[in-house]
């Protein structure tokens, strides 16, 4: 990790630039380190970038569901004294994302979702059955990728990690289990925020058909694909990542 975690309160981030504030909401087993180029690069331009650590594993078990953690982040915007933050999520942290928007839609300038879930949520949590084979983690850790390489021994070992820890396999399923419940379906046609779909059209996890519904069910949506890429885009194509969120947040005035 490049930057520091900050320790304030009961939160941790990392923070970098000065300017109007873009928060990036990590998915369920993605590190903060997966969103170091846009970290390096949007720091550079004008904006003030957090990542705070989402309480995946740390609250207690009625309250582990994406609800919660959108409730949680609206209590760190307050926290932070920001009127209004731009939104980032990838996976579970775009559902999030939406969530937070549709709740507290006045605190939400923009929303940028990647391979987010709230629409489709099959491959959440499903597959750890022979978690303790570590050939088997590696194989589902290579398939949120394009390119497996992108899989790094380091990630495959967390992931590893995380699927044989009881707590968090039990927490990681609840995850799952109220995905499905806050499915955004019915939702998405009355949020008028700005949001930017960006896609891998090769994500296994959440399929192109996925970035099709959320772009025809948002009001006020674009959506972008990049080749060649999974379910992470912003690791696999960070360079093209950047260049597209960034032109379209000029080309929206933010």
């Amino acid at each position: 990790m490049t930057h520091y975690l900050k320790k304030e309160d009961k939160y941790s981030y990392i923070e970098a630039g000065e300017g109007i504030p873009i928060i990036v909401l990590h998915g369920l087993m993605g590190g903060l380190s997966n969103f170091d180029s846009v970290i390096q690069f949007f720091s550079k331009k004008g904006y003030k970038v957090i990542i705070p650590e989402l309480p995946i594993y740390t609250m207690s078990l009625l309250k582990t569901n994406v609800k919660s953690f959108a409730t949680y982040l609206h209590d760190f915007i307050e926290f932070k004294g920001f009127e209004q933050a731009i939104l980032l999520g990838n996976s579970l942290g775009g559902h999030i994302g939406l969530y937070h928007t549709k709740l507290f839609p006045k605190k939400v300038k923009a929303l940028i979702i990647t391979g987010s879930s709230g629409l489709y949520e099959s491959a959440m949590g499903g597959g750890y059955t022979k978690r303790s084979d570590y050939e088997v983690i590696k194989k589902k850790a290579q398939e949120v990728f394009y390119d497996p390489e992108i899989a790094t021994k380091e990630i495959v070992d967390e992931v590893y990690a995380t699927v044989n820890d009881r707590n968090k396999l039990v927490k990681t399923l609840a995850i799952a289990k109220s995905a499905i419940r806050h499915n955004m379906a019915k939702d998405l046609p009355k949020m008028q925020t700005p949001t930017c779909i960006i896609w891998g059209k090769n994500d296994n996890v959440t399929p192109p058909e996925v970035a099709k519904e959320f772009d025809s069910l948002l009001p006020d949506s674009d959506l972008f694909w990049i080749d060649k890429c999974g379910h992470a885009a912003m690791m696999e194509h960070p360079d093209e990542f950047n260049t597209i969120m960034e032109k379209w947040l000029i080309k929206r005035s933010f």
